[in-house]
């Protein structure tokens, strides 16, 4: 279950913490290290904070985004410091390391992390279906990237260790990219309906997003959802959103 989950870092500016992150992930059983957009990678600092997990770092794949990054994940997990406004509502990552650890048993999980800076953007927030963060003190609750990806690491095999006997889904959820052209096509359809005014379109894709992901969607029902969108509006061609 540890090669289906993996940690993916965004905007990383310091080399170090590359390596850093992949010795944390190595020290817990996890190998799969995803990097977008770094500002320096490969890089000698990178090399010698790996310190022996060398081959976590080596087999890191870049990429030039995050939806590229999340390819075939049906659950991700953004690790963040502070809740934002109608964002997803954050739960601590001990709790959360149990549910990816229920997912992880039949798909693909990703735990995305920020940079180091300003943390994940609302962008990328908007990507994750569930929010994470690491409780620490009150007022100075800044942990260092690498350090960030340990602590996860290790909530994350512990649960892993753990028994929970959980029965398996009869049918596979939806995976990152099928979520994300439904929501494309559910907007297409908004706007072209005209249900959504492309001048004030608020922030109704971004409740619509925290709804269907707290429904974790099945593939079969995107299918579902898909068709019935077609149905209702069969004029939408892929380009119905006002440029």
């Amino acid at each position: 279950m540890l090669d289906r989950i993996r940690i993916v870092l965004c905007t990383t500016t310091h080399p170090g913490n590359i390596g850093a992150a992949a010795r944390a992930m190595k020290t817990m059983g996890l190998s799969r290290l995803a990097l977008v957009t770094p500002k320096f990678f490969p890089h000698e600092q990178a090399t010698a904070m790996a310190s022996g997990a060398d081959d976590v770092l080596a087999a890191a794949r870049v990429y030039a985004s995050l939806p590229d990054a999340l390819q075939g994940t049906t659950l991700v997990v953004g690790m963040t410091a502070r809740a934002r406004d109608l964002s997803h509502p954050m739960r601590p990552v001990r709790e959360v390391a149990l549910q990816v650890a229920q997912e992880a048993q039949e798909g693909e999980v990703a735990l995305v992390f920020g940079t180091e800076m300003s943390g994940l953007s609302n962008a990328e927030l908007d990507a994750c279906q569930v929010l994470a963060n690491i409780p620490a003190q009150p007022g100075f609750s800044s942990l260092n990237l690498a350090a960030s990806v340990q602590i996860a690491a290790y909530e994350l095999r512990q649960a892993l260790l753990q028994d929970r006997g959980v029965v398996g889904r009869d049918y596979p959820l939806a995976t990152h990219e099928e979520m994300e052209g439904f929501y494309q096509h559910l907007e297409r359809v908004l706007y072209g309906s005209g249900f959504l005014n492309p001048a004030q379109p608020g922030r109704l894709m971004i409740r619509l997003r925290r709804l269907f992901s707290r429904a974790r969607v099945e593939r079969e029902e995107v299918s579902i959802l898909r068709g019935i969108l077609k149905a209702l509006y069969p004029a939408d061609d892929g380009s119905s959103r006002p440029l």
